[in-house]
């Protein structure tokens, strides 16, 4: 594994770890501040999250700052990054995800390492991931269309405390986060048995976010390419290659 590829997998490790603790962290002191009131629990965690996106974006965006494999993989079918890239960027996001977790439990003093109980799952809740994936992965590829790439991480934090709110899901929309969420019997947890319908709500969402931003961009593939970083800029593939 080469430096530029040694740099982006530790920079989608330490996003994703930050990402789920703030996540997971705001989520418990929810919890404690407001027992009770689960609208303004909710509200706590979303303005947490939404925060901590803009932050870690614009730090990491230079060298990556993916945090979410359905990007990853989003940018691996429009031909901007390799499969082995797409397999070493997606394994950091899933252990950075499960550290992020663990930190939060421990900074709470609640048991590191907690099962959740939360069940999540039904037909709305599966929708409502659809949806906030779709939206996700249809605002940071047409951000990046629209000439303002730079605003990626705004437009990121925007969409996703949207649709905490909106969704009935409280968008997740990334397989890693909700991976992790599985390790916090709190707030933010959601139980092991419910993981595979939301990962596969997820996957479908952004399947159709694909296929619309191909009929949306022709360029998709020089958009996914600027949006993979400067900091894979050596990694991307060559362009005789095409997309897969």
């Amino acid at each position: 594994m080469g430096p530029a590829l040694t740099r982006t997998a530790l920079a989608e490790a330490l996003g994703t770890m930050l990402l789920v603790a703030t996540v997971v962290g705001s989520g418990i002191a929810a919890q404690r501040l407001s027992p009770g009131d689960a609208g303004l629990q909710l509200l706590e965690n979303s303005l947490a999250t939404g925060a901590v996106l803009v932050a870690l974006v614009l730090a990491l965006g230079p060298v990556s700052a993916a945090f979410n494999p359905l990007v990853t993989l989003a940018e691996r079918a429009f031909g901007a990054i390799t499969t082995r890239d797409a397999v070493v960027v997606v394994a950091a996001q899933l252990a950075g995800g499960a550290a992020g977790a663990l930190l939060a439990n421990v900074m709470f003093d609640v048991p590191a390492v907690e099962l959740s109980t939360r069940d999540r799952s039904g037909g709305g809740l599966w929708l409502g991931e659809v949806v906030a994936t779709f939206a996700l992965l249809l605002v940071v590829f047409g951000v990046v269309r629209s000439g303002r790439a730079s605003h990626v991480a705004y437009a990121v934090a925007g969409v996703i405390t949207a649709m905490y709110w909106a969704t009935s899901s409280t968008s997740f929309a990334n397989p890693a986060v909700t991976a992790a969420r599985t390790l916090s019997d709190t707030f933010a947890g959601i139980a092991p048995s419910s993981v595979p319908g939301f990962v596969l709500a997820q996957l479908a969402g952004a399947a159709l976010a694909v296929g619309a931003v191909r009929l949306l961009y022709p360029d998709a593939a020089a958009v996914a390419g600027e949006l993979a970083g400067t900091g894979r800029g050596d990694r991307r593939r060559p362009s005789s290659e095409g997309t897969p």
